[in-house]
């Protein structure tokens, strides 16, 4: 599991809006090897989605703009295609499962139509085909009595069920890389976990790559071998998910790792949860230094006048921090 199955290189995507330019990702780059599962995980608005929409070729146009960076796939430069040819291998070989299954899923198309699209689009199934195979991949992501619910349209199913149709959907050609974006979203605990476990479970038969977008720490220790850590359109920490946990370096990991309940061996909750001071700063604002500076209960004067590179922690353990080079500087209590 070595070979780089997506490797992004100092990726920015800007919008234009009429308050400025939005710097919704700014110089992100990060690998997915073959057969691995990494988490991507920050705040609502840090650009994670945005990320997985470039890999896409989805970033709408306007306003907005890729401008700059590269996203290598399976040796080849994603931004160097054009529309047809990127259109060939989304779906086929790079697969996405959106946030919403009620706004993504079309409403006025049966279910089965959705599911037997691509593999009519991709792999050149006659309907008939088409149907049959998308029924047997209905029943695979668990979908009761499937060769009936071809016909239903999604207002008759239920958010875990609307969720198994865009499973289905995103996995009937066998792709090489799933992108899921927030895949758990308004779904309730318990179909959350059957929703998680299916996708472990088709992730292992097909051999794919995953790349998990969540703000849901829990669902990143359970599914994910390594951690890409966003704030404010940056990578700010990149390691294993142990170390991310139990060694966490950058005080916004820090301080995501606080504001997560948890529990002893009573079931009841341990400690008070501990938010992190401040908001986000908006993405039309020029910062000089660090973006988490002012949020920071440890900067310093160079945090506020220069921009931290990832410096190296340990082996694949990266943060974006000056603390690296000014250890003296933490205040391991606040």
């Amino acid at each position: 599991m070595n070979d780089k199955l997506l490797e992004i290189e100092d990726l920015a995507v800007h919008f234009h809006i009429p308050e400025g330019i939005a710097r919704a990702v700014d110089g992100v780059g990060f690998h997915l090897a073959a057969g691995e599962t990494i988490g991507l995980v920050g705040e609502s608005g840090c650009g994670k989605s945005v990320t997985a929409l470039s890999i896409l070729g989805l970033i709408p146009s306007p306003p907005g703009k890729i401008k700059s960076g590269k996203i290598m796939f399976d040796g080849q430069n994603l931004l160097d295609l054009d529309r047809e040819s990127l259109r060939k291998i989304r779906g086929r070989q790079i697969s996405m499962i959106f946030q919403e299954p009620m706004t993504s899923l079309n409403p006025v198309l049966p279910i089965g139509r959705q599911v037997a699209e691509p593999l009519m689009v991709h792999q050149g199934l006659n309907r008939a085909e088409a149907f049959e195979k998308a029924a047997d991949w209905l029943n695979h992501v668990k979908i009761p009595a499937a060769a009936k619910r071809l016909n239903d349209y999604p207002h008759q199913l239920s958010g875990g069920m609307r969720q198994r149709v865009m499973i289905a959907m995103a996995m009937v050609c066998g792709p090489k890389l799933l992108i899921a974006d927030e895949p758990t979203t308004a779904l309730d605990v318990t179909i959350q976990a059957q929703i998680l476990s299916l996708m472990v479970k088709l992730k292992d038969e097909l051999e794919m790559s995953l790349l998990l977008i969540t703000h849901d720490l829990g669902v990143v220790a359970q599914m994910a071998a390594r951690v890409v850590v966003m704030y404010a359109g940056q990578v700010v920490e990149e390691a294993g998910v142990t170390d991310i946990f139990d060694r966490p370096f950058h005080p916004y990991t820090r301080g995501l790792l606080k504001s997560m309940p948890r529990t002893g061996h009573s079931g009841k909750r341990v400690k008070r949860l501990k938010a992190i001071q401040g908001t986000v700063p908006p993405l039309t604002q020029m910062i000089v230094g660090c973006k988490f500076a002012d949020r920071c209960p440890h900067s310093f004067e160079l945090c506020r006048e220069n921009p931290p590179t990832l410096f190296r922690i340990a082996d694949g353990h990266r943060a974006r921090c000056w603390l690296k080079e000014h250890p003296e500087r933490r205040r391991d209590n606040v």
